[in-house]
C-alpha cells in the first residue's frame, strides 16, 4: 500500500467556491459527476450540463478494480458503491439445448473487482455532489471558443441559446462527445471500431432456469450472451456479436437486429428469454464497440476525460475505474498548478497516458474472452477453464495472470502522485 500525502489526497469535505474559478462539466455520467465532486473539493465552482432530460438509472455491469477503488476512497464514495457480487455464486456455460457446465464468470478473472451496475456507481458519486452544484438538464454546448484567459461556451436548451464564460471546460460526455467534436475533430478521426456490437440491460429477474446467484454464458463463434447475477437487484444481460457491417446494425429496431444476429432459431430457453426481455424494456444500451484514440486530451482550457478521451470499451472492464481515477487526478493537478491551467492539464495527461494505454490493450485482448470469434478460440477458452481448475497448474496460471503487467495496472493506484 502506497502511503498517502494527507493534505494532497484526503478531501472528505467540499471547499466552498472561492470565486472566479468556474468550470463547465459536460456530461452527467460517472466521469462528469466525479469530476464535479473533485473540482468542488478544491474550491472550484462547477456547472454540469446534461443533454438528457434527467439522470439515467440502471445500466450494464461494471467492475471497480483497485485503481478505481483507490480513487473512490479519496473521493469519499467507496462505501456508497455497493458490491453486488452474490454470495456463493456459480457460473455456467450454457448451450441452446440447455446443457450446462461449470465455467468462469466475470469475477473469476484476475483481481476480483467489486461488481455492480453502472447506475450504482453513478448514484454513489451523485450522493457526494454538494446540493448547491448547478445541474442543467436538456442542455448541450453548440459552440466553444477560447482565448488565453477563458472559454466562451454557447449552450442550447429547448431551442434557446446563451453564451457564458468559464475558466475550464471538461468534456465528460461519452463516446460520441460533443465537446470533442466542437473543439478537436469529427468523430471519425478518433473512433476506432472493433467490429462488434454490444447490447446490455437489466433483467427483471433470473432467466433460463438459473438461480438468483447463478451466472450464465452462451458462447458461439462470433456471438455470445452473458447473464451476470447481482445481489439485491435483477441480473445484467450482455449481448456481444461480431459484424462486418456496423452501419447496417443501426437500421431497424435493435431487438430485430439481435434476433437476426443470433439466428437460426430455435434460440433455446436462455437466449429466447433474454431476447424477449430486451424487447420488453425501455432502458438498454445498444451500440458498437469502439475505442477513442487521441494524440492529446486537452487543448488550451478544454479537456476531455473518461470515455470522451479514451474509451477502453466494456471488454476491458476498466471504464468506471478509469473515470474515477481521471477525475481524482485532475483535481490534484489543478490544485498543484493553481491558475496555470495548461501545465496542470499536461501533467494530468502525462501521468494517465501509460495506464490508459494498458487498459486499451486489455480491452482488445479480452474481446475473445467475452466473445470468441472462432471455434478455435472457443477451444482455447475451454482449455483455459480446464487448466484453471487443476490445483497446481491452476494456481500457477492465476499467479501469472495476477502478476502480468496489464493486470498490475488495473490494481495500481494510478491517480496517486507523491
Amino acid at each position: 500500500m502506497v502511503p498517502m500525502d494527507i493534505e494532497e489526497h484526503a478531501f472528505p469535505h467540499p471547499v466552498p467556491p472561492t470565486g472566479g474559478r468556474r468550470a463547465l462539466v459536460v456530461g452527467l455520467g460517472v466521469s462528469g459527476i466525479a469530476t464535479a465532486v473533485r473540482l468542488r473539493s478544491i474550491g472550484w465552482d462547477p456547472v454540469i450540463v446534461e443533454k438528457s432530460p434527467g439522470r439515467r438509472t440502471g445500466g450494464y455491469f461494471v467492475g471497480i478494480f483497485g485503481a478505481g477503488q483507490a480513487a473512490a476512497r479519496r473521493l469519499g464514495i467507496l462505501d456508497a458503491i455497493p458490491d453486488r457480487s452474490p454470495a456463493n455464486s456459480a457460473d455456467y456455460v450454457v448451450t441452446r439445448s440447455g446443457n450446462r457446465r461449470s465455467g468462469l464468470g466475470f469475477t473469476d478473472f484476475p483481481s476480483e473487482p467489486r461488481v455492480m451496475s453502472r447506475g450504482d456507481v453513478e448514484q454513489g458519486v451523485f450522493a457526494a455532489l454538494p446540493d448547491d452544484v448547478e445541474i442543467r438538464y436538456s442542455t448541450s454546448p453548440v459552440h466553444i471558443e477560447q482565448d488565453t484567459d477563458g472559454v466562451d461556451v454557447t449552450l442550447e436548451r429547448d431551442g434557446t441559446t446563451g453564451t457564458e464564460r468559464f475558466d475550464l471546460v471538461v468534456g465528460a460526455d461519452g463516446l460520441r462527445s460533443t465537446v470533442r467534436r466542437l473543439v478537436f475533430a469529427p468523430h471519425e478521426q478518433h473512433l476506432h471500431r472493433l467490429g462488434y456490437m454490444i447490447a446490455a440491460f437489466t433483467l427483471p429477474g433470473p432467466i433460463g432456469g438459473m438461480a438468483a446467484n447463478e451466472g450464465a454464458m452462451l458462447l458461439e463463434p462470433g456471438r455470445s450472451l452473458l447473464v451476470l447475477p447481482f445481489a439485491g437487484r435483477g441480473p445484467s444481460a450482455f449481448f456481444s456479436y461480431r459484424t462486418s457491417d456496423v452501419e447496417s446494425q443501426f437500421s431497424g429496431r435493435p431487438v430485430d437486429r439481435l434476433r437476426t444476429a443470433y439466428r437460426p432459431e430455435p434460440y433455446g430457453r436462455l437466449l429466447g428469454e433474454a431476447l424477449d426481455a430486451f424487447e420488453a424494456t425501455d432502458e438498454y444500451l445498444y451500440d458498437t464497440a469502439e475505442q477513442v484514440q487521441m494524440s492529446r486530451w486537452s487543448k488550451g482550457r478544454v479537456v476531455l476525460t473518461g470515455d470522451a478521451a479514451w474509451c477502453t470499451t466494456v471488454y476491458s472492464g476498466m471504464g468506471a475505474s478509469a473515470a474515477l481515477a481521471g477525475a481524482d487526478l485532475l483535481g490534484t493537478m489543478l490544485r498543484r498548478h493553481g491558475d496555470r491551467i495548461g501545465p496542470a492539464l499536461r501533467a494530468w495527461e502525462s501521468h494517465l497516458r501509460p495506464p490508459i494505454a494498458s487498459y486499451q490493450r486489455t480491452g482488445i485482448a479480452q474481446v475473445s474472452l467475452f466473445t470468441p470469434s472462432s471455434r478455435r478460440q472457443m477451444v482455447g477458452r475451454r482449455i483455459f477453464e480446464f487448466v484453471d481448475r487443476l490445483p497446481v497448474l491452476g494456481a500457477a496460471l492465476r499467479h501469472r495472470l495476477d502478476n502480468s503487467e496489464d493486470n498490475v495496472e488495473k490494481e495500481r493506484d494510478i491517480a496517486f502522485v507523491a
